[in-house]
């Protein structure tokens, strides 16, 4: 390592350490070199060498085992938070196989909550599906959506096994706002038979509404197990942001 640079020891440790778990030098739950390895091989001290290790762990990059070593995390899947993509596409990408299971598929009565998120009256007419996505038979995404017919009419005659709600959607809305919430929830018992995971498996859930010009258009839930997935984004802020902080 060299000290010309004006990047800290510790994060350049954490660079070489990054380049060789993408360059596939360091595979998937393989052990890394110890800390006296890479204290020895990068010339650094014990102390630059156990900080940019435990941070890397704290990201999601390494896990360790007591008394056995240091290991290359394996990478969760992950979805771009900021952008409205089809999740066939974005498992496709990465070089997996998609699949799905439709659920439910029907016409319903807008309650008081779909009504108010969707700007429609109770009682309204709504279209409501739930999916289970799959990546390579691991189900990552319950998709429960609800559409307004006056945008989407013929909805209710798609097969979301061929493609998904996404994909036809894109093709006859444009969309020209989007909205996303996100929490952090226990699985109920239905989700946790429709995704395959515990009572105790955390899982990110997305809420998001869509608009065509100024109606809305969606009002989706998409939920994801902790475990096997993970959120995504990136964006520059303007001039005249404000952060608030609780």
């Amino acid at each position: 390592m060299t000290k010309e640079t004006a990047s800290p020891l510790y994060r350049q440790v954490k660079d070489f350490i990054i380049r060789q778990i993408r360059a596939g030098a360091w595979k998937s739950e393989s052990r890394i070199p110890s800390e006296n390895e890479i204290v020895s091989t990068l010339g650094v001290s014990r102390m630059t060498a156990h900080r940019a290790l435990r941070e890397l762990t704290e990201e999601g990059y390494l896990f360790r085992v007591q008394g056995v070593g240091t290991f290359v995390a394996p990478r969760k899947p992950e979805s771009a938070l900021l952008e409205i993509g089809s999740i066939s596409e974005e498992i496709s990408q990465r070089g997996g196989i998609h699949s799905s299971e439709v659920h439910l598929l029907r016409e319903e009565k807008a309650s008081r909550e779909i009504a108010a998120a969707m700007d429609l009256r109770v009682g309204a007419k709504v279209f409501h599906s739930l999916i289970v996505h799959r990546e390579n038979g691991l189900p990552i995404q319950l998709s429960d959506r609800y559409v307004n017919p006056s945008l989407a009419p013929e909805y209710l005659q798609q097969d979301f096994t061929r493609f998904t709600p996404n994909q036809y959607l894109m093709k006859i809305v444009p969309l020209t706002e989007a909205e996303h919430v996100i929490e952090a929830q226990l699985p109920d018992l239905k989700t946790q038979t429709l995704l395959e995971i515990r009572p105790s498996e955390p899982c990110l859930v997305l809420y998001r509404r869509t608009w065509s010009s100024h109606a809305v258009a969606t009002r989706s839930r998409f939920v994801h197990p902790g475990s096997r997935h993970r959120l995504r984004g990136r964006f520059k802020p303007s001039a005249n942001a404000i952060f608030l902080t609780a």
